[in-house]
This record gives C-alpha cells, structure tokens and sequence, in this order.
C-alpha cells in the first residue's frame, strides 16, 4: 500500500534513535534542532542510507563524507531512505553538523541512529491460491477479470459431527479440514535479532469488523499444534512477537456474515509498528500496512447448470410419486435423497423450505443452503440432514416482519446466464416474487431482499406473483437448457396457448375430448374441451391471469435481454379463488423439475385424443426437438390438490458455475 512519508524531528545537540521501515520515506526537519547562531549544514551518513537535501524544491543528493555544506533555512528538510534491512540494530546512522558565518569547525551537531526493518502483511491479492509478497493492490478490492483484492470464506460448514453449530460460530479450530475453509494471511519481516526497546508490532481489526472476521494463529508448531483465536468478536488487536532475522508468520482467516444490507463484504486486517519513547507515554504507531478481504456471495445456481442431488419427502401419500421422481433421476445419473416422514413431519414442500446455492474462494469453494423463514414441518431439515463438512448453512430469520407464502423458497429462482440492455450477468439474476407496484400485497420480507440484493453478483428483479393464491414465481416461469449448446430456453405458463390449442381441437371435430380420465382428484364432472370453451367465466377469470403473466412477461423479456424465439409458452388454465387469487386448473406444468435434458413435467390430465393427451403430444412437440426428453408425473393426490406441483416438491442442488464471480463487474 502507498505509505505516507513520516517526519522526524531532531533534537537540539542530542543523538536520537528511530527505525525506519524499507520501502518508506523520513522527512527530517534541519532547522528545528539548529543553534541560533548557525547559517549552514552539512550532512554525514552511512552507506546504507539514502539522504536527500531539499531547499527551496531543489533536490541534490548529500555525499556520504559530509563535504558540502548547505544554507539553513526554515523550508529545508531532508528525505532519508533505506534500502535494505539493517542486521544489528541502530546500525546506520545520519549526522547533521551545524557551521557558524566565520568557517571553522562546527558549532553543534545533531544527529540519528536508524534501524532498518521490512514488515509486509500479505494475502492473495491476484486471486491465483497464493500468497504473494507485497502485492501493492493487497489494501483495495476491485471486480473484473483484471480486479485484484483477496477473498474470504463465510465458514459456514460444520467440520466436526459433535458440534452443534456451524464453525464460524465458535472460536476454535478442530481440525486441518476447517483450516481449509479459511484464507491464508501472511506477516513477513526482515531485520536485526531485535528491535531497538520501546517498539512492537500490533495485528488489529476495526471495530465495525469484529463481528464479520476471525483470525487464528498457529501456536508453536513444534509441540503439538495449537491455532488460537487471536482476532474477531470482542478481540480487536493481537501484539505479534517480532522474531528477527527473515520471518514470516502464517495467520488464517474465516469468514463470520454475508455481505447484508448492513454490511458491503469488505473486511481490513492491519498491522502497526508502535514506537513508545518514554515509560509511562502512550505509544504512537509509525508505520501501517493493511489488507482488504472480500466476503464471497452467496450463488444461486440456474437450471442450466449440472444436477448433483435432488430432494424430496417421503410423506403418507407420495409414494408413487417417488417411484416416479426416482425413475428420472436415475436416467439423469444424478442421486437422490430422502427425507424421511420423521424429519418432514407430514411437510411435503421441499422447494419451499430451502435453496441450494454455493461459495467459492480461489482456494476453496464448496455448497451451502439458505434456509427459508417459513419453518413448517421441514425447519430443522437443513441444519440437521444438510449442514455438514464442506456444506455450509445460512438463514435469514424476519423479527418484526409476518412471514407469508411469498417467503417460501419456490418464489426464489434465478435465471441462467444473460446479457441485458448492454450489460452481462455471467451468473444469471435472481427472481423473486412480489405484489404489484401499486398494492399493499404480499413481498418477500426484507431480511432476506436485503441479503439477496447484497450479494451484488446475481442482480435480482422483481416479478409480480401476489395474483397467484400461494403466490410463486415457480408457478408461471422455468428455464430449461438446450442440451450441447450454450443457450436455454424460458418456459411461460400460458391460458392463451391453452385456449388455442384447444380451439384448434375443436375444429378438428374433437370438442368432445375429456379431460381428468384416470385423475385421482376430487372435483371430476365430465369435463371436455366444448365445456371449457363455453364456460364464459373460466375465460374471462383465464384474460385476468394471461395479463397478470404477460406483465411479467414484459419484465422477463427486458431484465433478461430475452427475445420472443426464446420464449415457449406452455398451455395452463387456472382458476380463481373467493379471495380473487388464481390457482391452477388441472396440473402446471410450467412447474416442473429440470435435470439436465430430462424433465419431471406435471401430468396435465388434458383431453385425450385418439388414446393420447393432446397436452401431452403438444409440449413433447414444443420440447422435443430442443433434444429434452419429457417425462409426465401424476402429482395430482400427492401435490396438486394441496396448490403445488413436482417442483415444489423437489429441490436439486446442482454444480457451481465454472465462472469465477469475482469476474463479474456489478
């Protein structure tokens, strides 16, 4: 970092001490210390010195021996460098001679013995996995693929199976595994065996940081390791024992919050170098250097990206169903966990309770799960069955704020990568539902906007979903991949495809088509596509609805960069409850679950046509040819009539991004 020069004054007569550190500038003040009958100085000092006088802006480099002599004046100071450390301590030394008007020899002198030592605290500022020596970008952060500035782990994984918390919780290191979660800081001197009395070097965070770092030092690495907490939480400053000679010094650095609204990511570790001239005098610090951390986000991963796991409950009623979800995960080669009755406590909704997303440092990355603020049956889920080495945990709890059904997870989703109105988002952007701009309507609480917003490398926009009964933006949107390129598709739940679809059915002579054959819901009257079509209320509550999509549509289409061709609509109707809210009419398939080119699509029970379902043969039309593969599955008993469908029910936690997100320019 750009150190400032340091004044140094001389004493009248006296010889002082003073360290100097390399790579730093004294300014000394000559006329302060001189003799009221003085008019002249000259200047002796030792060859590892650099001296330069300065009068009147004039620079001129002092020989060694002292042969010239200067005027004195008040503006004259000279600039003192040392170029490398000293071996013993008070080894060099600058001596200022005095002359009267007449010659002779001087009337007094003043003069300073230096010490010369190199302190540099390093961290991996270019971002490759290793530390290096004094990297002059270590105390800014910059974005970009040319940005430098180091980065920090949230530790929030849970190394050790007898610990309740996660280990940025604690202040103590279990194991070398929980090392690895951190980032390496490293404190580098050179100089004699010791420093000259009433000097110390002091590691400190400020205040407004205790709560977001820790730091932890390795504790005589010869007996038996011991890493002590040394920073962080109520430990503000650590005096560090200078050892002599070339030292360095190896720290380890975690993590303890996300960025937040209150929080940008940014953390400083410093290191002073105190100077105490007499007993019982408060020390002043004479030389600073700083490093500058920044907290990796929290990453959501797209649907584009690879699946690893997916999620699902096992509860009273779905036991087809899982049959059915194992089938396709199986063909996507992708595993599969359960979560058994006693741990779901009869909560069937996986996508709602949590979100899978990931952190990532140049040294180590690994999963962690948000855990949503609507705690039904499944709240001890992730904490419990997730949360575990190398799977980090975070929550957002609402303290003042009434937890709705917009706070539950299937209205968090995020877009794959895009590039709107002239700007790129490599990571894709964040949607989540909200009301209308004009309604005092259901949003997201703003614990967890705020910490969505905060994470800066997934821009958020916000859709209006408070038309919905559950209110979801995964019951109207999804994205799915095109497999072998890099492009994707957004899939839009539509009533008017539906009601065109249906109308060219009808044409064709097959108004009579039923729907619901072998629906194992409630409600199923003989229903056909002529009774759809006639049923003037259905059509217009379906107008309300489209228009409430297209809304979004709109948005979609501008915040994302999307073109038509990149938009499939998929035949939906719905249906609206007494409390003017729209809920689906038979299964939505627009909430399905993505593995790669294999589809979970809801089976829509639609009217069937020469022993096929021509909503079905539609979407496998509209699909198919983008090389994706649909499987149906019946969730009508098990999902649908509680008002979700497969992907509620599911959740997929998938792989990181290849893109580094300190790439990306917010």
């Amino acid at each position: 970092m750009l150190q400032r020069d340091r004044t140094l004054r001389l004493q009248f007569g006296n010889r002082i001490e003073a360290v100097c550190v390399v790579g730093t500038q004294l300014s000394i003040d000559v006329y302060g210390a001189a003799p009221a009958e003085a008019l002249t100085f000259a200047v002796k000092h030792t060859d590892g010195v650099e001296v330069e006088v300065i009068t009147h802006d004039q620079l001129e480099p002092a020989p060694t021996n002292g042969g010239k002599q200067w005027p004195l004046d008040a503006k004259t100071i000279l600039k003192v460098r040392m170029s490398r450390p000293s071996t013993e301590a008070n080894d060099n030394k600058i001596t200022v001679a005095y002359y009267g008007e007449n010659g002779g020899p001087p009337v007094d002198q003043a003069g300073v013995f230096l010490t010369g030592i190199g302190i540099s605290l390093d961290v991996d500022a270019d971002r490759d996995g290793v530390v290096e020596k004094n990297n002059p970008q270590k105390a800014s952060w910059t974005w970009g693929p040319d940005g430098q500035g180091a980065i920090l782990l949230v530790n929030c994984d849970k190394e050790n199976p007898f610990i309740a918390v996660e280990d940025c919780q604690d202040d103590k290191v279990y194991c070398k595994e929980d090392l690895e979660d951190m980032s390496r800081m490293i404190l580098r001197t050179q100089g004699p065996e010791r420093l000259p009395p009433g000097y110390e070097m002091v590691l400190y965070i400020p205040m407004s940081d205790s709560d977001k770092v820790g730091v932890f030092y390795l504790q005589n690495p010869f007996f038996g390791q011991r890493y002590i907490h040394i920073l962080g939480r109520r430990k503000l400053f650590h005096v560090v024992k200078y050892t002599g000679g070339s030292a360095e010094m190896e720290f380890f650095v975690e993590g303890l919050r996300f960025p937040d609204d209150s929080f940008n990511g940014l953390v400083t570790v410093s290191v002073s170098l105190l100077e105490k001239l007499a007993e019982g005098i408060p020390q002043t610090p004479i030389f600073t250097d700083s490093i500058v951390f920044r907290v990796a986000p929290w990453i959501m991963t797209p649907n584009t990206l690879a699946p690893v796991t997916v999620f699902v409950c096992s509860v009273k009623d779905n036991y087809l169903f899982l049959k059915e979800i194992k089938n396709l995960v199986s063909k996507a080669n992708c595993q599969m966990k359960v979560c058994s009755k006693y741990m779901n406590r009869s909560d069937r909704w996986m996508q709602d309770e949590i979100e899978f997303g990931y952190i990532h440092a140049p040294h180590k990355g690994f999963p962690v799960v948000l855990d949503s603020p609507r705690d039904g049956g499944l709240q001890d889920f992730a904490i419990r069955e997730i949360l575990g080495p190398d799977f980090g945990y975070v929550t957002r709890e609402s303290l003042y704020e009434l937890v709705t059904s917009l706070d539950s997870f299937g209205n968090l989703e995020v877009s794959p990568p895009v590039t709107a109105n002239g700007k790129e988002y490599p990571l894709g952007r964040i949607l989540i539902g909200s009301s209308f701009p004009t309604s005092a309507g259901r949003r997201m609480t703003k614990v967890v906007r705020d910490f969505l917003y905060a994470q800066l490398v997934q821009a958020p926009v916000e859709l209006y979903s408070d038309w919905l009964t559950v209110g979801h933006v995964d019951e109207f949107v999804t994205f799915v991949p095109i497999p072998g390129k890099k492009q994707f598709r957004m899939l839009m739940a539509s009533p008017s495809a539906c009601y065109k679809l249906f109308r060219e059915k009808q044409k064709e002579g097959h108004g009579e088509a039923v729907m619901f054959k072998g629906y194992t819901g409630t409600d199923t009257k003989r229903v056909t596509i002529n009774k759809v079509l006639s049923n003037e209320i259905m059509v217009q509550e379906n107008q309300y609805v489209q228009r409430c999509i297209d809304w979004n549509r709109d948005i979609l289409k501008q915040e994302l960069g999307l073109t038509e061709e990149e938009i499939i609509d998929l035949p939906a109707l719905f249906k609206i409850d007494k409390q003017g809210k729209a809920m689906a009419y038979f299964p939505n398939m627009v909430n399905m679950v993505v593995l790669q080119r294999d589809l979970g699509i809801p089976k829509p029970f639609g009217p069937v046509i020469e022993a096929e379902c021509c909503l079905e043969q539609y979407v496998c039309s509209l699909l198919d040819p983008l090389g994706l593969t649909c499987s149906f599955i019946d969730d009508v008993s098990s999902y649908h009539k509680h008002l979700g469908e497969v992907h509620c029910g599911t959740n997929v936690q998938r792989k990181p991004f290849a893109f580094k997100w300190w790439n990306v320019v917010p």
